[in-house]
């Protein structure tokens, strides 16, 4: 059984989906691990490093798609790719199934099974396999560092013979893996933290980390479903979430969004009226970009001003930081593959509570019932 590993072509993208340590695990179960050319050079892995591990080096990209039998992505391949792969060759990635369920027709028509890293169901089980919690832990970060880099002061307090330097303040919104990891890494920095989120659980685990939670009354609404994803809530509860949000931001030095509802347009938090009445200097860090964005004048990847105040919408920040984002992922999925393959060949049970959940498409069928929901509202 072949295990392949293509030079990811997404723009921007310097990911890889497999390191070298997951190579060597893989080898281990008996199956072979082909890497096209390069392909790790961004993560600062050489070929020679994936030979060493046991892998099969080919620059020939058709050789690749054509012996594959597994197919290992960061994000979802070309639909050139898909009628290149034989029937009942799987597709393991990141696949936007919700997003742009349209996208994986290719691999209905080829007969492809697909797995989306994105449904990964959120139960202890499969934690070792959670590549979203992984990639949102090191966009979490990154967005920090991007709003300290940005803003015209230091984020710490400091104490000197010239006076004291008050500490930067930041509000983040969502108190999801992203949240939290945003919310650690400014105390980390020194920032006096603020975060916020409509479910009144995720308190605690901001107050642990430091900050102070802000907490809105929702007329007890249900925020999250049962796989622990947030749920769409009514216009009326995200306007009493934005009012108070707009207050908070009048004092902050930055604001990090992390709200997402999964198939869905982001949740709107940070109005244009919160914009401006923002100081000048602020900035908006909006990690909702890919979706529609949590702030009203975000635009995916570009950088907007108003009245000196920055909101950035960068849609891809984990693979800015290729070496920890690769090795992580790397290892979500080679969690995810030992549950696919048995004695060093394929073995799909889609009863098993990971696999079937996780598949999207499957002996020419469209097999998750969200996705083809998604497909008939397009319909």
């Amino acid at each position: 059984m072949n295990i392949v590993v293509l030079r990811d072509s997404t723009a921007g993208e310097a990911r890889v989906a497999l390191m070298p340590e997951s190579v060597k695990k893989l080898i281990a179960l008996k199956v072979a691990v082909m890497i096209e050319h390069d392909a790790g050079l961004a993560a600062a892995r050489s070929d020679d490093d994936y030979a060493q591990a046991g892998a099969e080096i080919s620059a020939d990209r058709n050789a690749l798609l054509v012996a594959a039998d597994v197919l290992v992505t960061v994000n979802r391949p070309p639909k050139e790719v898909f009628s290149q792969l034989k029937k009942d060759a799987v597709v393991l990635g990141f696949l936007r199934p919700l997003d742009e369920p349209e996208a994986l027709a290719p691999a209905v028509t080829q007969g492809v099974t697909t797995f989306a890293m994105e449904l990964v169901p959120r139960i202890t089980r499969a934690q070792a396999m959670d590549a979203l919690s992984s990639m949102a832990t090191v966009a979490g970060y990154k967005a920090v560092i991007i709003g300290a880099a940005q803003i015209p002061r230091m984020f710490p307090l400091l104490m000197t013979a010239a006076g004291t330097v008050p500490p930067a303040r930041v509000l983040v919104l969502g108190a999801g893996v992203a949240g939290l990891q945003a919310i650690a890494t400014a105390r980390r920095l020194g920032a006096v933290v603020e975060g916020y989120d409509v479910r009144a659980a995720a308190g605690e685990q901001v107050r642990s980390l430091g900050a102070t939670f802000l907490e809105v009354d929702l007329g007890g609404l249900k925020t999250e479903d049962a796989g622990g994803y947030a749920v769409e809530l009514s216009e009326e509860a995200l306007q009493r979430g934005r009012d108070l949000i707009a207050e908070r931001a009048k004092t902050a030095d930055v604001v990090i969004t992390t709200a997402q509802v999964p198939g869905r347009r982001a949740p709107l938090l940070v109005t244009e009226e919160a914009v401006n009445g923002m100081k000048r200097g602020s900035i908006v860090v909006d990690l909702a970009g890919a979706t529609g964005g949590n702030c009203a004048l975000s635009k995916a990847d570009e950088v907007v001003e108003r009245n000196g105040v920055t909101i950035m919408a960068p849609t891809n920040l984990a693979a800015t930081v290729p070496v920890h984002a690769s090795q992580l992922y790397s290892r979500n999925v080679t969690a995810f593959l030992g549950l696919l393959i048995k004695d060093g060949e394929l073995d799909i049970d889609m009863n098993d509570d990971v696999v079937g959940p996780s598949c999207v498409t499957h002996a020419g069928k469209v097999v998750n019932q969200r996705v083809a929901a998604a497909l008939g509202a397009i319909a």
